[in-house]
């Protein structure tokens, strides 16, 4: 069954059409069969989506489109080493630059360097601060944030819960974290569970994530209901803490981006539920809007953000009620890759098999 996100994404968002205008460029000739290259640079590797999701979607779905080589590199969350990487993509000829930066506001100078070489640049997932940007593709942050607080919430009114709610919170580099941040919060801040405190994890880093909940864990014992963590790393960096410290009752863990130990913690019951996101409609949407730029087209949307034609997606909760509707039922993961043995007893009684 193929995700209805990105159809729902497009009605809630306002989008009608994408208009691909033009002449032909470098892949325009129907005999062209030339190889082009295409510059791929993801942010960080911790967060599994990125090389399990969307380098592969993205790379799978271009080589339908033509002849291309994919100069794909991995920035490891140093916003250093992708300046570098950016640099050497540019070195090398490339002919469209697709970049998921590490630190939002600096990789601007990486857009400006590629605006004066004339080669066009794709924000993937997250916006870059600076600079002529073709075409912005990502998720409404504010939108997943209100998602998560929102079910995070009626999930605790359900359970006639008190106390408050930990935050934790995406790396203050990431200009998408801000997003959730705020959509999170406009959920949280109306309801009866007070946040007691929140943290911005760096780098979003699990580690980091665990270390901040461990200090919590011991100044709010029994004061807290809930853990908002913006994403599912910090979340299982949370999960760790709270089990070293055999916390009881078990408080309530957000996440997102549907990664399989997200889910599986899910099944288990240490994990109340994750986002999943239209990764597949995100990375080959952005694949043919690259292939559109590099045979020399003009991408416009009927949509824009700030001033920078664009698409955003939105999401969808996963709970244990809904998991075999959503990554199950959209060829995201197996029933076998989830119910492996140490989950197959929790799995059953889930009804997941």
């Amino acid at each position: 069954m193929t995700s209805n996100l990105l159809l729902r994404t497009l009605f809630l968002t306002g989008i009608t059409a994408i208009v691909l205008t033009g002449c032909s460029g470098t892949l325009g000739d129907p005999g062209n069969t030339g190889t082009t290259k295409i510059a791929l640079l993801l942010p960080e590797s911790k967060t599994a989506r990125y090389e399990n999701f969307d380098r592969p979607y993205f790379e799978a779905k271009l080589t339908t489109l033509g002849e291309y080589e994919v100069l794909y590199s991995n920035a490891d969350q140093d916003a250093a080493k992708q300046q570098t990487q950016a640099e050497a993509a540019l070195v090398s000829g490339v002919d469209v630059l697709v970049l998921d930066p590490v630190d939002s506001a600096a990789s601007a100078s990486i857009v400006s360097s590629a605006n004066a070489q004339g080669i066009p640049v794709i924000a993937y997932d997250r916006f870059i601060e600076g600079g002529d940007l073709a075409y912005y593709i990502s998720f409404d942050n504010e939108e997943i944030g209100r998602l998560q607080g929102e079910a995070l919430v009626a999930k605790l009114d359900a359970d006639g819960a008190t106390g408050g709610i930990l935050m934790l919170n995406g790396s203050p580099t990431d200009a998408n974290a801000t997003g959730f941040k705020d959509g999170a919060h406009s959920q949280i801040d109306t309801s009866d569970y007070p946040v007691l405190a929140e943290f911005d994890t760096p780098d979003w880093s699990p580690d980091k994530a665990q270390e901040w909940i461990a200090g919590q864990i011991t100044q709010y014992e029994g004061e807290f209901a809930a853990v908002y963590a913006a994403n599912d790393g910090t979340a299982g960096g949370a999960i760790a803490a709270l089990k070293a410290a055999n916390v009881e009752p078990f408080p309530l863990v957000s996440g997102q981006d549907a990664e399989l130990s997200a889910i599986q913690r899910i099944v288990a019951g240490d994990q109340y539920l994750t986002i999943y996101k239209a990764m597949r409609e995100q990375a080959e949407l952005a694949a043919v809007i690259t292939d559109k730029l590099a045979r020399g087209e003009e991408v416009t949307s009927d949509f824009t953000y700030r001033d920078t034609p664009a698409t955003l997606l939105t999401g969808e909760v996963v709970t244990i009620d809904n998991i075999m509707q959503t990554v199950v039922a959209d060829g995201i993961y197996t029933v076998d890759e989830i119910c492996t043995p140490a989950y197959a007893v929790a799995c059953a009684r889930a009804g997941i098999e």
